[in-house]
């Protein structure tokens, strides 16, 4: 399942904002009120200033490449290795500067993404270890317009995007190459019609602190299956075929602007999609789909909830990044039929490894996807068919060690691990047994083209 990549992480990091129904608050808010905060990323500002040629026009720049290589050493279903990789090519309009339409930005961005999926070819199971598979062409990603009111603190933005870079997203996810994990927990886009990067389709969101550290967020996000068909590039804009919509909201705590000196996050959020999706069970004629090869029953509506946070712990000097942060998710559904019951995560991340080194990041993420009966149902039935045992696992553990380096400013390497603890047989359902748990060698590298080309 897509999520974002590093060069989408900072597309993540794009107004995250929420309906000004609670607008009648904003008098009450301190002149003060920080932006829309981010959470500090692995790499801090490098000494030379990067290349953006078109600044003083008000256009900013943003180019990278991401590559993320996969080989499944041991388990699985197959010895195999893989590679995918992306190509974010993006632009921030200031239209104060460019038409004097103050607190305004257009964004812009289109991404090619190529390569193979070693979940697909060798592992088998329903999550990817490389997260910058999916949606493999060439893709108009982002095209918004941005718009900051009442001294910053409403920020509404509308457009073609997608809900994972604005919601349920952490630049500490995407320190990792699983795709458990990296962009978003996946639980979401098993469980829902949540859009995903790079496929955009008709939205708008909207953010508003109602104190300096308290916000209210929600947006409301086209479901087209159209989107996600190979061959769509984006560049489609009609919503003929729309099923409906999904509006992910949030309501969260963020200090990380240097009010106080361990910075963290703490928030509460969910979803309503109220748009068609399939059975993970039944076909159209009540039978199992997975054995009588009709399509799913088209069912209509689900909902869940989660709750996520981030702390850091330790910070030897407050002039750096340096630290100890944890994180965690766990999420579960309220309503529909679903694919997975509930998901755990928890991470840790130590910023500053060895003297010298202090962007460089040290970091374990483990999680927890439960299925639910009916998905357990299903894999039983194709198990049983192909004359195999009904010991199906319920559990799918996934999780990685990482370090990410920098070696020049704008280059980023991350040899990882990951290890797949009873992957499901979602790639190969009539597979007799379990398939083994899988060991897999990584390596996530990004380019950041105006900082490494910069002076």
């Amino acid at each position: 399942m897509p999520v974002l990549p590093s060069g989408a992480c900072r597309a993540g990091a794009l107004a995250l904002v929420l309906p000004a129904l609670l607008a009648s608050a904003a008098p009450a808010l301190a002149d003060d009120a920080p932006p829309p905060p981010t959470l500090p990323t692995a790499q801090t500002p490098p000494a030379r200033q990067p290349l953006q040629p078109l600044a003083d026009q008000g256009i900013t720049l943003n180019w990278s490449y991401t590559g993320e290589a996969a080989a499944n050493m041991t388990g699985g279903l197959a010895r195999k290795s893989a590679y995918t990789g992306q190509v974010y090519l993006g632009a921030d309009f200031d239209m104060d500067r460019i038409a004097g339409i103050s607190g305004a930005t257009i964004h812009v961005a289109v991404t090619n993404r190529h390569g193979k999926s070693l979940s697909g070819i060798a592992l088998g199971n329903n999550t990817s270890v490389q997260e910058v598979w999916g949606t493999q062409n060439t893709h108009l990603a982002i095209l918004t317009w941005e718009q900051k009111l009442l001294n910053d603190r409403l920020v509404i933005e509308a457009g073609r995007s997608q809900a994972n870079i604005h919601f349920l997203n952490s630049p500490l996810y995407c320190l990792f190459q699983t795709n458990s994990t990296c962009g978003n927990p996946t639980f979401v886009f098993k469980n829902s019609n949540f859009t995903y990067f790079p496929a955009s389709s008709w939205m708008a969101q909207a953010k508003l602190w109602v104190a300096p550290r308290w916000f209210a967020h929600a947006g409301v996000y086209e479901v087209n299956p159209d989107r996600k068909r190979w061959n769509d590039d984006g560049f489609n804009f009609s919503s003929a075929n729309r099923t409906g919509v999904i509006v992910p909201w949030e309501l969260g705590y963020a200090d990380d602007k240097g009010q106080t000196r361990l910075p963290g996050h703490y928030i509460l959020g969910g979803w309503f999609d109220r748009a068609d999706y399939a059975d993970p069970l039944r076909d159209d004629n009540g039978g199992i789909a997975i054995l009588t090869g009709r399509p799913a029953r088209t069912l209509h509506g689900r909902s869940g909830i989660y709750a996520r946070f981030d702390q850091q712990l330790t910070r030897p000097d407050p002039a750096t990044r340096r630290g100890l942060s944890v994180f965690g998710v766990a999420m579960t559904n309220l309503s529909g039929q679903v694919e997975e019951s509930r998901y755990l995560d928890f991470g840790i991340v130590q910023t500053g490894t060895f003297k010298g080194r202090d962007t460089d990041t040290l970091g374990f993420v483990i999680n927890d996807q439960r299925f639910s009966d009916l998905a357990m149902a299903r894999m039983r039935a194709a198990r049983l068919a192909a004359g195999g045992e009904d010991n199906v696992h319920r559990h799918e553990v996934m999780m990685e060690l990482a370090y990410g380096a920098d070696l020049v400013p704008g280059l980023r390497v991350s040899p990882n691990v990951q290890y797949i603890l009873h992957p499901d047989n979602t790639g190969a359902p009539f597979n007799p047994t379990n398939t083994r748990d899988a060991l897999v060698f990584g390596f996530k590298f990004t380019l950041d083209g105006p900082t490494f080309f910069g002076r």
